[in-house]
């Protein structure tokens, strides 16, 4: 059996290596991470769970063709076996802590934290809580049966945290039945944007940006009117048309690329809807645009003309 292993530096602190303490339920490795911009990692598979709860900054999760993007108060689960990929923003990275763990128990465990194959995010407040503990866990360097219970028994005073902080958050039932975070309406409006900005290509709907929220479409749509005055079927919709628009003014692609870049599946249904948004086909818009730019470029400046006048 490997030695317990044990790295302590300004940006990185971890323990890992551990022995097999317990068989219900026991820790694999844990730490805390300033990380550097851009700092990926993955692919990767792993034998054991992970849950990384990030403290402050920003970063990108990808599970399942999904790609997650989080900032502080939330945490993101890894399962066994399954291809991750995770990054650091490059402006503002995260830091975050992390456990690994393992047992018979774990599956059973993380199902009363909140997580699922549909929920891999979830938002997490307590940080003092989680970075008290972890850092207790990091003290426990030497090999002995009592820092085997040490460590232990602050796992699961983690798992008894999350429990709670499951309890707390979800599992109110609204007058339609459903089960939902109680989260700010705003937050959702935010989740829903980066899911849109990142996954508009791929033809979603609204029903995809409400199943990877954990909410109802009736409930996006609300809290979509609350914060914007739009419902969010026409957000997606502009965004998608605005994202078009860009594409023929600062790109060559042909007219039926960039209806699939933006979305769209069939590009008569995308030249209708483009049309009906900005009152010209989009190959009318690309040719009107270009014959503007000629234009202003050919003419004098506000303040050229004043320079003129003066002398």
């Amino acid at each position: 059996m490997r030695n317990i292993k044990f790295t302590d530096s300004a940006q990185f602190q971890c323990l890992e290596h551990l022995r097999e303490a317990f068989l219900d339920l026991y820790l694999v490795h844990c730490g805390i991470e300033h990380c550097q911009p851009s700092y990926f990692i993955g692919p990767s598979y792993r034998d054991e769970y992970i849950i990384h709860f990030v403290l402050e900054g920003k970063g990108s999760y990808t599970v399942g063709g999904i790609t997650y993007f989080l900032s502080s108060n939330q945490m993101f689960l890894i399962y066994p076996g399954e291809e991750v990929r995770y990054s650091s923003d490059a402006d503002e990275p995260w830091t975050y802590a992390w456990i690994g763990f393992n047992g018979i128990r774990a599956a059973s465990t993380i199902k009363n934290c909140g997580f699922s194959k549909q929920s891999y995010v979830l938002p997490f407040k307590n940080q003092e809580v989680i970075i008290d503990y972890i850092s207790n866990i990091l003290t426990s360097t030497h090999l002995s049966f009592s820092n085997d219970l040490k460590r232990n028994a602050y796992l699961l005073l983690i798992f008894s945290s999350l429990v709670d902080n499951f309890s707390r958050l979800s599992v109110r039932s609204s007058k339609t039945g459903e089960a939902r975070y109680d989260y700010g309406s705003n937050v959702y409006v935010e989740q829903a944007i980066d899911y849109i900005k990142w996954n508009h290509a791929r033809g979603i709907n609204v029903s995809d940006i409400a199943d990877y929220i954990g909410i109802s479409r009736t409930y996006l749509n609300h809290v979509f009117q609350k914060e914007l005055g739009i419902s969010s079927q026409k957000f997606l919709m502009d965004f998608r048309l605005h994202k078009a628009a860009n594409l023929l003014i600062s790109s060559e692609l042909p007219v039926t690329e960039i209806s699939s870049e933006v979305g769209y599946d069939d590009s008569l249904a995308f030249s209708k809807a483009f049309k009906k948004k900005f009152g010209l086909s989009p190959k009318n818009y690309r040719s009107h645009k270009e014959t503007m730019d000629l234009f202003s470029e050919k003419q004098p400046s506000t303040n050229e003309l004043l320079e003129k006048i003066k002398s």
